[in-house]
């Protein structure tokens, strides 16, 4: 079965209910690398309770966004994460106020077995909140709990990514940020990640997905914004960009 022909078996995710409070805001945010501006006035909402994703072409300034909300990049405008400037607020306490980002390159400790990894994950947390969140990652991604004991570099890449969105899981996010998730994995992988999204929701945590994936994105968002050069040239519920005959034309294959 193709990557195609799996997304096709979803529908997107979208509410006509009002949004809720944002979890994280930007507001003519612009972030420069030298004299190369990666974004530009950029202005994105993510309302509690949702996915947001950001989609585009690679050096849109997807992952760009989601290092300076972070933590990890000066910028100029404004960046609030529960109506706090990030430039304000060190990296290790918004991790600790929940957080958590799961990067596309994935930063799992090779040489660590499973089991060893998702613990540092929740280093910051009580030991009964760690063996909590271990449970419910092995429940969410049962590979996982069948290789406890395996090395992180000798899994395969979908193995690995399970692991780091497993990792992230363990810090008890209340923001979720996935950087490219799904990128150059298999369809059965992608399956396992698209069914681990709902469960997370379920537990109150709110997303922030960067995707390539522009099909897997429309299917399982809230809401959408295309970045084009550092710019937000569309946005809105997935089921209107869906509708939107640029993105079909340009992302979709007409």
């Amino acid at each position: 079965m193709s990557t195609d022909d799996f997304e096709s078996e979803f529908q997107p995710a979208t509410s006509s209910e009002p949004a809720a409070d944002p979890v994280l805001e930007a507001d003519n945010l612009s972030v420069s690398y030298g004299k190369v501006q990666a974004l530009r006035g950029l202005n994105v909402t993510v309302p509690e309770g949702e996915i947001v994703s950001l989609i585009g072409p690679n050096g849109a300034g997807k992952t760009t966004f989601a290092n300076t909300a972070s933590g990890f990049l000066p910028y100029e405008g404004n960046v609030r994460y529960r109506d706090q400037e990030i430039a304000t607020v060190g990296q290790t306490e918004l991790v600790e106020q929940g957080m958590i980002h799961c990067t596309e390159e994935r930063d799992l400790f090779g040489y660590m077995d499973v089991e060893d990894n998702l613990e540092l994950g929740g280093y910051l947390r009580d030991d009964d909140i760690i063996e909590e969140r271990k449970e419910f990652v092995y429940d969410l991604f049962p590979r996982l709990d069948e290789r406890r004991e395996q090395n992180a570099r000798s899994m395969s890449g979908g193995e690995q990514q399970m692991l780091a969105i497993g990792r992230a899981l363990m810090g008890d996010p209340d923001l979720l940020i996935l950087d490219e998730p799904t990128l150059g994995l298999a369809p059965v992988i992608l399956k396992d990640i698209a069914e681990a999204l709902e469960p997370i929701l379920d537990q109150g945590v709110t997303i922030l997905l960067t995707e390539q994936n522009v099909t897997f994105a429309l299917n399982h968002a809230d809401r959408i914004y295309l970045l084009e050069n550092g710019e937000a040239v569309r946005e809105g519920t997935a089921e209107e960009m869906q509708g939107d005959d640029y993105i079909r034309e340009s992302y979709l294959g007409g």
